[in-house]
């Protein structure tokens, strides 16, 4: 007879994600008991619910336990998950703060727009403590489904029905991927922790099922993060989303997408001997290299400032899967996922900061082409220094945050002394010496060229990132 025994919870540990569903669960009844009413509210209940989360994750920081585990191994709350969490809630945040009028100045119903973002913060923040094959899968569907609904929630509008459609049918066929190549690494190790996962195949060597597995794993994940060649959702979702929204996908679901990659990659595919390097070598060279350099050219085509965005994170994708190139070398595997985090933290304040003025310029222009920002330093100076700022940090120029984050890859790459490494290092520069072309084209408009001198009346498709349809 088998002994069951009743798993040891750390409930300080899973406070944050107590919290988090405590907000859904009051927004739910609220909606339920509210009503119309509950339009008022449901806002500050969102906010101030992902602020609340945020006290046990500092109480979680300082503790005297650094490491705390669950289940076997399966769940772990670390100051590297704390960060990573701190980022989902805080981020959300500032998106509900740039949804607040947005959303209101619409006709739909605002309580499931929090509600749902609430949700997809909670897996996110599970995301960022999974050790285990089945947590990450629920994890990653808890912050995809609702961001499929998301996309798409101006109904009204043909072109948000488009992205959340065309969203949700790449989401879907990522997520049969994604499990398949889960289910292959399962089958063939017979455990679901990362870290048996890793053992295994350090001991017994790599096979065409754990190739193949490994392989599926990372094309379900780099739609999450819009890599090239799974990225074509990603600029047609980021325009026809609401724009709050699109800040949301690019900044917190990316990350999250990032996160469940450096949790497999670290805890079982830095396997300190063997031949599993052959598969993801080239597979993270080939999708950092074309997300790089195939984000950024079409970038420079763009006359749209959502879509340039949408194309810039697509290179700033390539930027951030530059390390995991470097998996099996050990002078540099210390490295590698700091160097993401930093980036992540870093690329999540930049575009949280542009989005902010994306939407703050629309509402004053009816419209997100690049040549309606003409002369906005002669009528919203704040805006513009503000925006010049960001584009430049995105750009890489020092001694702004995206130089460091990219200085901390390129040094990742080069201390590999590999090279694979200094590769790649070539396509950072390079690629990054491309993107202060489109960034600057913004910053030129703002500065130096006039204000349009004909207003002429917005389109419905102007309309749609100025206030709701």
């Amino acid at each position: 007879m088998v002994a069951f025994t009743t798993p040891v919870i750390d409930w300080h540990a899973m406070a944050p994600e107590i919290v988090l569903v405590s907000v859904v669960a009051l927004l739910i009844l609220v909606d339920a008991i509210q009503l119309e009413r509950a339009r008022n509210i449901a806002g500050s209940i969102a906010g101030l619910g992902l602020l609340a989360s945020l006290v046990p994750m500092v109480t979680l920081a300082v503790s005297d336990h650094p490491v705390r585990s669950m289940f076997a191994g399966a769940y772990v709350v670390d100051h590297q998950a704390l960060l990573l969490k701190a980022l989902f809630v805080v981020s959300a945040y500032v998106v509900v703060l740039l949804s607040t009028n947005y959303i209101a100045e619409g006709d739909y119903w605002e309580t499931e727009y929090y509600t749902l973002t609430v949700s997809a913060v909670l897996g996110m923040t599970v995301m960022a403590s999974a050790r285990d094959l089945i947590s990450i899968f629920v994890a990653f569907e808890l912050l995809s489904i609702p961001t499929y609904l998301l996309a798409g929630w101006r109904k009204r509008d043909p072109k948000s029905n488009e992205a959340g459609m065309k969203y949700y049918l790449m989401g879907v066929f990522a997520t049969a991927v994604l499990l398949y190549g889960m289910s292959l690494l399962y089958g063939w190790t017979g455990s679901t922790l990362l870290s048996v996962i890793g053992r295994r195949i350090a001991v017994e060597g790599n096979t065409a099922a754990v190739a193949l597995g490994v392989v599926f794993v990372i094309v379900g994940f780099g739609f999450k993060v819009s890599a090239v060649p799974f990225h074509a959702w990603a600029p047609d979702t980021y325009e026809g989303a609401p724009t709050p929204v699109t800040a949301f996908l690019a900044v917190a679901s990316k990350a999250a997408g990032f996160v469940a990659m450096m949790q497999i990659a670290a805890h079982a595919l830095s396997v300190p001997r063997g031949t599993l390097w052959t598969v993801t070598t080239p597979v993270f060279f080939v999708l950092s290299a074309l997300s790089m350099t195939v984000g950024n050219l079409i970038a420079l085509r763009q006359t749209n400032i959502v879509r340039m965005l949408a194309y810039s994170g697509i290179a700033q994708a390539g930027f951030m899967l530059a390390p995991l190139a470097m998996l099996r070398r050990p002078d540099v595997a210390a490295d590698i996922m700091p160097s993401i985090v930093v980036y992540l933290v870093i690329y999540a304040a930049m575009n949280l900061g542009a989005f902010a003025v994306v939407i703050a310029v629309a509402r004053k222009t009816r419209s997100a082409e690049v040549s309606t920002w003409g002369g906005l330093f002669r009528y919203a100076p704040g805006l513009t220094v503000a925006m010049s700022v960001f584009l430049a940090s995105l750009a890489g120029i020092p001694p702004l945050g995206g130089w460091w984050a990219k200085l901390g890859v390129v040094k990742v790459l080069i201390g590999s002394q590999s090279k694979w490494g200094v590769i790649l290092a070539v396509f950072v520069a390079i690629n990054t010496a491309i993107s202060v072309f489109y960034y600057f084209n913004v910053a030129r408009a703002m500065w130096f060229e006039d204000t349009p001198t004909a207003t002429r009346p917005p389109s419905r498709s102007c309309r749609r990132f100025a206030r709701p349809s």
